[in-house]
């Protein structure tokens, strides 16, 4: 009997070819816009969507790039504050490289379409609201022949990464230049690791580790909505506790070292099997949490080798944090990120102890490429004055789905394949395309005030 949550599963080829044609004709409306060149002393213009801190952060990142000039233009939100508060940091730090007049600031779910209308084709535009609507944003930059920065993660279940992945093809035979948030493969330390890796100093890798566990962060927990909000806006704002609008903790906080990790391999996981637990669902002041994330999450990734990673979150408070990733391989080991995201030294060691007496070699990276967030945007601004192939949606694509995979085998208790992933049907965010500041949320509470949260072993044919 086939599991209606995880049908037969198809190939990707299989799965581009069934949604090729939805995205086409339901998305990409009108005559394919021409891109043209941009030469090397045009000012590229820049508009953001979603001017929160990452938005902020990319469009600062964009406007530092040394292969200038680069000038933000427009920006859009659908909270007023954060548009306010975005526009008088940038402008204050940059002001001649600001010029966002009030008329060129839009509030509200459509104000992605009027800041994109603002800009010329083979202009770029920042994606950086909570990934349920990335999908919607990208399918109408297409449209508008822009090139594009979109933040991680970029799908949170199956079918909008079976959007995307069919977007991404369009967008690719348009000749975009798409870059995604994931730093990791612009840190220098560790792209000559990857080289390192990829000529067999290592010889073969045996097995990966990596961590993520710290106390809670940003949006991990959430306590009842205030009175003042609708569902709609408090899960927005709160994106990291709700899972239909980012995946939640797993997805926003445990992508960077899952990718790294699968990119060093040179493939990716084929399935996963975890678990995990809410273990503290009440504040201090006795209110309960109400968001969906799991305190904890452990996870073991398979690659089609059987080789196996494996993986560490957590959220609790007064726990022994780690935050790094490592290899183990034929000969040798290896540090992919000492500390964070991707923390400098990358590091190769000639036995299994990780220690400094082992070492044989250690990443040195020039004081101006240390940061791997502006060499992102340095790597992509290139790309786009020398007409140079740059496309990262794929890989940003599946860095999200190994994500989603590892989520939905810690929700419900099952090992899930990357097919069964990416062919589920339970879409989390249904018409985030036609959302207003009245709409119901695509999550609403239950009587008591709660929102539905995954129960492993309970809920085994979908997460909540």
């Amino acid at each position: 009997m086939v599991d209606p949550a995880f049908p037969k599963t198809a190939t990707r080829r299989e799965v581009l070819k069934n949604t090729s044609c939805l995205t086409a004709s339901a998305l990409l409306a009108g005559a394919p816009v021409v891109i043209p060149p941009v030469g090397g002393q045009e000012t590229i213009h820049v508009a953001v969507v979603g001017c929160g801190g990452r938005g902020s952060g990319a469009a600062k990142n964009a406007l530092l790039v040394k292969r200038g000039p680069t000038k933000l233009v427009a920006m859009a939100d659908v909270f007023e504050d954060r548009i306010n508060s975005s526009y008088g940091a940038l402008s204050g730090e940059l002001p001649d490289q600001v010029d966002v007049p009030e008329e060129r600031r839009f509030l509200g779910f459509d104000g992605y379409k009027e800041a994109m209308d603002c800009l010329r084709p083979g202009d770029v535009v920042i994606l950086a609201t909570p990934p349920a609507f990335r999908w919607v944003h990208f399918a109408y930059a297409i449209q508008k022949g822009l090139h594009v920065f979109m933040e991680k993660p970029v799908t949170v279940d199956g079918p909008s990464s079976r959007r995307m992945l069919a977007l991404g093809e369009e967008s690719k035979k348009r000749g975009m230049k798409v870059g995604v948030g994931l730093m990791s493969r612009h840190s220098r330390a560790m792209q000559e690791l990857h080289e390192r890796v990829r000529a067999g100093e290592l010889g073969e890798i045996i097995a990966q580790r990596g961590y993520r566990m710290q106390g809670p962060v940003a949006f991990f927990r959430s306590l009842p909505k205030p009175d003042h909000l609708t569902d709609l806006q408090y899960q927005i704002r709160r994106f990291h506790s709700f899972l239909w609008a980012s995946g939640g903790a797993y997805n926003d906080f445990f992508i960077h070292i899952i990718d790294q990790l699968a990119w060093m391999k040179g493939s990716r996981p084929i399935k996963a099997q975890g678990s995990g637990g809410r273990h503290y669902r009440y504040s201090d002041a006795g209110e309960r949490f109400v968001d969906q994330n799991l305190d904890s999450y452990s996870v073991e990734y398979t690659y089609d080798d059987g080789t196996k990673m494996m993986f560490e979150g957590r959220n609790m408070v007064n726990c022994q944090t780690r935050f790094s990733s490592y290899m183990h391989c034929t000969k040798g080991s290896a540090v992919v990120s000492a500390t964070s995201d991707c923390g400098l030294p990358s590091s190769i060691h000639s036995d299994q102890s990780l220690s400094r007496k082992s070492r044989t070699w250690i990443s040195r990276v020039p004081e101006g490429e240390r940061n791997p967030y502006q060499n992102e945007w340095e790597d992509l601004i290139a790309a786009i004055r020398d007409d140079t192939p740059y496309h990262e949606v794929e890989y940003g694509i599946e860095a999200s789905m190994l994500c989603n995979m590892g989520r939905m085998a810690a929700h419900t208790g099952r090992e899930v394949t990357y097919e069964e992933a990416l062919n589920c049907e339970q879409e989390f965010g249904l018409g985030v395309d036609k959302l207003t500041m009245d709409s119901a949320s695509p999550l609403m509470p239950g009587e008591d005030g709660l929102y539905a949260v995954p129960e492993p072993g309970v809920k085994t044919d979908r997460e909540y």
